[in-house]
């Protein structure tokens, strides 16, 4: 069931840290990225109970850089809006592509391809080279990351 929330964009120094933990464990990581961001935050209330914040990267390319949910309001859907906010946001903003970063498994992976994400590439070693700590997930390490992204047609919808 989803909540009733609303969704708006807050400035880096506002953006809730807690939230963006939940999907990248690395203050130091977060922190790289989020100034040159735009940071959008699902509120119930007054209450933050998710955040995307997504970036720039040129060329007509934006990255979908953190999406992340607060614990408690998990399989609510928030998620879902969010991400589909996300791609709406970049198509506005006049990008022919949005992409991610996601691990080679887990219900992040298919929360993507759901939204109509595609590989592109592996980037082997990625979470073993860039963060101090081994990621798990359902007691497998987390090593190569995929690539993903979203095709803007010419008439602003997916590519499919």
């Amino acid at each position: 069931m989803l909540i009733d929330m609303s969704i708006g964009s807050v400035s880096s120094c506002d953006a809730p840290l807690d939230l963006l933990l939940e999907a990248d464990p690395s203050l130091e990581c977060i922190k790289r990225y989020l100034d040159d961001s735009t940071c959008w935050v699902a509120w119930s209330g007054e209450q933050a109970v998710g955040v995307y914040v997504i970036q720039d990267m040129g060329d007509d390319i934006h990255e979908l850089m953190n999406i992340a949910v607060a614990p408690g309001h998990q399989g609510q859907g928030i998620g879902a809006k969010l991400l589909e906010h996300a791609i709406e946001f970049a198509r506005q903003q006049g990008a022919r592509r949005l992409e991610l970063g996601t691990g080679t498994f887990g219900y992040q992976l298919a929360f993507y391809q759901r939204a109509g994400f595609r590989v592109m590439a592996v980037e082997r070693d990625y979470f073993l080279t860039h963060y101090d700590e081994p990621i798990h997930e359902h007691g497998i390490q987390h090593k190569d990351r995929l690539r993903l992204a979203v095709e803007y047609g010419k008439a602003g919808h997916e590519e499919k």
